[in-house]
């Protein structure tokens, strides 16, 4: 069997691209015509569950693989079906990742996505993909995660959600509660309006590009907190970085000893505002910020080069 979107074909159907057509030699047929047509609502519910675009791909690799074999005349509503597929796939691989994760160097942090203007226009789903939630979702189970997403992100009924998890509806209403009061509990501050985020990083990037020390903790939040990802590949803070000062002295220094040309360009990544960073020409980072309440109270810095790949071209989410 020829699988959909593999990564040595041409058609690029489980990263998001737009390739139809012939797609692995089986033509447009109807299987294949309904996951084109879900592919990236299926995609998002992978990466929300993941956190990891690699993984979520390979998520979608298998959905093909067992939406392909499905006698699609018995199948009442198809997209429930392939996010039930997803998502019995997600759990299986969201539990291997949590033993991965276990022996991680530093920090870890969601992959990046360079995400279009239509995410951020979606406050809900904005929300849901913000680095700041993904690493709330992290503190919660393999199943609670699936049922909260599923839920509180897709608005998927009660009885589809116990069929993809293999939890009764009264369970799931459980579970979902209890994921809720957890995520609710730990929920980052009401953000603000996107003209007013500009403006927050703007000024946050010049204090940075001109080494202002002033200038950062006048835009950084107390409480702020500075996450570092460099997976054990490239430097970058070991532990969370906690307090306007350390946070911005770190920055300082840090910046100021980059022998490198150092250029940030503000793009939109995971449905908020982030600078990326790159020295001499080249992608070197990913600072995804957390605005609240016109300060800065997060930062997201992703080094580990193996979680840069998708900021090379917007990635479609989709709810």
């Amino acid at each position: 069997m020829t699988v959909i979107g593999s990564r040595d074909q041409g058609a690029d159907v489980t990263s998001g691209g737009e390739g139809r057509g012939e797609v692995g030699g089986r033509g447009t047929g109807a299987a294949t015509e309904d996951f084109l047509a879900h592919r990236n609502l299926l995609f998002t519910v992978a990466y929300e569950m993941l956190g990891s675009a690699a993984d979520a791909e390979d998520v979608l690799q298998e959905t093909w693989l067992r939406w392909a074999g499905v006698d699609l005349a018995e199948v009442r509503d198809r997209r429930a079906y392939l996010v039930r597929i997803t998502t019995r796939q997600a759990l299986t691989r969201l539990r291997t990742l949590g033993r991965r994760k276990e022996s991680y160097v530093g920090s870890w942090l969601p992959e990046p996505l360079l995400t279009s203007p239509d995410v951020a226009e979606d406050v809900e789903l904005a929300d849901s993909v913000s680095m700041a939630m993904m690493l709330v979702m992290e503190t919660l189970a393999p199943t609670e995660r699936a049922v909260f997403v599923l839920r509180e992100v897709f608005d998927v009924g009660y009885d589809e959600i116990a069929e993809a998890v293999g939890k009764s509806p009264t369970a799931v209403r459980q579970i979902a509660h209890r994921a809720r009061a957890h995520v609710a509990a730990r929920r980052p501050r009401g953000a603000l309006s996107p003209q007013r985020t500009r403006h927050v990083l703007d000024a946050f990037r010049r204090a940075v590009e001109t080494g202002d020390l002033q200038g950062l903790l006048d835009v950084l939040a107390p409480d702020v907190v500075l996450l570092g990802d460099g997976g054990g590949i490239k430097q970058a803070v070991l532990r969370p970085v906690v307090g306007a000062d350390k946070v911005a002295r770190l920055l300082h220094g840090g910046l100021r000893k980059v022998p490198a040309a150092l250029t940030l360009r503000p793009a939109p990544v995971n449905g908020g505002p982030a600078l990326v960073l790159h020295l001499d020409g080249e992608l070197d980072s990913v600072l995804a910020i957390r605005v609240d309440d016109g300060l800065v109270t997060g930062l997201y810095a992703v080094r580990n080069p193996e979680k840069l790949s998708h900021m090379e071209q917007e990635i479609p989410l989709r709810r």
